[in-house]
């Protein structure tokens, strides 16, 4: 790649017109997080899972997905701590190649970190999946990031029991789960010492009402547990800062 050519990035105005400028100047003045889809995600005959639409936790938004692997990621960068703002391929990043012809890619996700700073990533459904013309983009958008201290990852698939536990607390991240008023205070008191996940529950009430509370908690990060094993009614929850057996927390 010829850096000496410089990057390019292509997005779409709040009215929808596309918009080119130089890479620099737009990632420090552009809200990538606000933008729609520089382009359409890509419908694939065959696979199960094709294009939607995420909820995101952190930013109250809809965030377009293209396929289940992209999903699972915003998931993740949904419960990071330190990510504001998501988006689905917001921007489309262009440079000449050593041959002076014009490249371009669009990175599937780009979440905007607390300090500012971006990401661009892409979500492979296993670690070698894509193209050599994927490789090679990898390689350009990577330097394109580096140039402005962002960063640009090829986010490696979750493992089947981490992957499916976080689709099961997604399924209680809105704040409708938050339960009645000073109900969260007193779920995570009954955590304050890691107890299995029925007994803690029962403690606080009945089940039925608590167990999404509970849940509710897990996803945002005031409690917390060992995502690589499978959630059962007995698994271990403590605090937010506990380091319990195995990785407390799990993804995230």
């Amino acid at each position: 790649m010829d850096q000496g050519s410089g990057f390019e990035a292509v997005f779409l105005d709040p009215v929808g017109q596309a918009v080119q400028q130089r890479w620099a100047d737009a990632a420090m003045t552009v809200a990538f997080e606000e933008l729609p889809p520089v382009s359409a995600f890509p419908v694939i005959p065959g696979r199960r899972w094709g294009p939607g639409q995420w909820w995101s936790a952190t930013t109250g938004r809809h965030v377009a997905a293209g396929s289940n692997a992209m999903r699972i990621q915003l998931m993740v960068l949904d419960r990071a701590p330190d990510v504001t703002g998501l988006a689905g391929r917001p921007v489309r990043l262009l440079w000449r190649d050593l041959r002076g012809q014009v490249r371009s890619w669009v990175p599937q996700l780009f979440a905007r970190r607390a300090d500012g700073t971006g990401l661009l990533a892409d979500c492979p459904s296993h670690p070698e999946a894509g193209s050599d013309r994927a490789v090679k983009a990898a390689e350009a958008v990577s330097a394109a990031c580096e140039e402005i201290s962002w960063a640009y990852r090829r986010l490696a698939p979750l493992d089947d029991v981490p992957a499916a536990n976080l689709k099961w607390l997604a399924g209680y991240r809105h704040p409708r789960n938050a339960g009645r008023p000073g109900l969260m205070p007193t779920v995570v008191e009954a955590f304050a010492r890691p107890r299995p996940l029925i007994e803690g529950a029962e403690a606080v009430g009945d089940p039925i009402e608590v167990l999404p509370v509970v849940f509710h908690a897990l996803w945002h990060g005031q409690l917390t547990t060992n995502l690589e094993v499978a959630l059962h009614e007995r698994v271990l929850v403590g605090p937010r800062d506990w380091n319990g057996p195995g990785k407390a927390g799990g993804v995230g």
